[in-house]
């Protein structure tokens, strides 16, 4: 029996029969097989498909006449960093599921392309928006809130209601690392800061100065450096630190990257974790486990933040309005390895 004229059948109906992805089904109707090294097979598969359930290819030329490109537009402030691919992956997954295509670029820690990239996606008529903002500026992203445009922001985002915004629990997981070093006896704690100003940065330092009070001790801004979040200034505020503050048993570094550059400092002058320096990062890695001494990390759920930024990003779309609650958190999680003992 023939499916009824009057139901509309959907490209994701079209892969379901198929067996394929909603963006393979898409390129193989649209003539684009070769061009995605799509086999003759499944192309064949998806046409067998699409003729059954009567399915034309001029549906996907109608979205466009209706203003739905099926487009995502994601911008990361670093694609290398394997917190903000895990993020994008999410992201990607969840948007494909629902048969949007994901566009992808790299503000490279900069605020002035952060803008660029925006506006240029914008110019490709994408449907939503998440960005991993630098942290800094935020003018161009509250321009595009009063657009209308669907947008999510994940990680570094900023205290406005007009933003919708999914970060970790960045003064909690920082309390919480912060302590594990103070109990286990450590007093002159060194921090290797990321981004100064930007909402994680903040939160974190708020958390480690709560942490030293619940132990009434004093929070000592010359105990804290660094100016990102990566590896070379974890390294450099690292080198810092303990030459001239060499009274420092222990570090806490505000993200893996960080760590990376403070272990490469310490064995350049000669310190041996978790011997005579105990290290803590805010950030987990594969790497963490693997290390000669497992570096103890608070964890952030990353596969989480990009799945809730979907969710709210899609759901933005589907609704035309975005949602009541403007700002999630998602908790943190310590993990304790070996990286951390009480100082010589």
């Amino acid at each position: 029996m023939s499916k009824s004229v009057n139901k509309t059948i959907t490209l994701k109906e079209v892969a379901a029969a198929a067996g394929v992805s909603v963006s393979t089904a898409s390129r193989a109707l649209s003539g684009k097989a070769e061009a995605y090294r799509i086999s003759s097979a499944t192309e064949q598969s998806v046409r067998k498909a699409a003729e059954k359930l009567q399915f034309s290819p001029s549906l996907l030329a109608r979205s466009l006449r209706s203003q739905q490109t099926k487009l995502l537009g994601v911008v990361l402030p670093n694609v290398a960093n394997p917190f903000f691919a895990a993020i994008a992956r999410e992201i990607t997954l969840a948007a494909e599921e629902e048969g949007y295509s994901v566009l992808l670029t790299d503000s490279q820690e900069n605020s002035e392309t952060e803008a660029r990239l925006v506006d240029q996606l914008q110019a490709r008529q994408i449907e939503g928006l998440v960005v991993c903002p630098v942290g800094i500026e935020n003018r161009h992203l509250k321009s595009l809130a009063k657009q209308k445009l669907p947008l999510v922001l994940v990680d570094r985002g900023f205290d406005d209601p007009a933003l919708v915004s999914v970060t970790s629990d960045h003064r909690a997981g920082a309390r919480e690392g912060m302590q594990q070093l103070l109990e286990a006896g450590h007093k002159t704690i060194g921090v290797l800061q990321g981004l100064p100003k930007t909402l994680p940065n903040r939160e974190r330092l708020a958390g480690v100065q709560a942490a030293l009070e619940d132990q009434g001790l004093k929070y000592d801004p010359s105990l804290i450096a660094g100016h990102n979040f990566d590896e070379a200034s974890g390294y450099a505020a690292a080198k810092i630190l303990l030459t001239e503050r060499p009274e420092i048993t222990a570090l806490f570094a505000f993200s893996n990257q960080n760590a990376l550059g403070a272990l490469r400092a310490a064995s350049e002058l000669g310190r041996t974790i978790p011997d005579d320096l105990s290290l803590i990062a805010f950030d987990d890695h594969p790497f963490a486990a693997y290390l000669a001494a497992p570096l103890s990390s608070v964890s952030q759920d990353v596969n989480q933040l990009g799945r809730v930024a979907a969710r709210l990003l899609l759901e933005q779309i589907r609704t035309g309005t975005p949602p009541e609650q403007k700002h999630y958190q998602i908790p943190v999680q310590l993990i304790q390895r070996a990286s951390i003992q009480p100082p010589a």
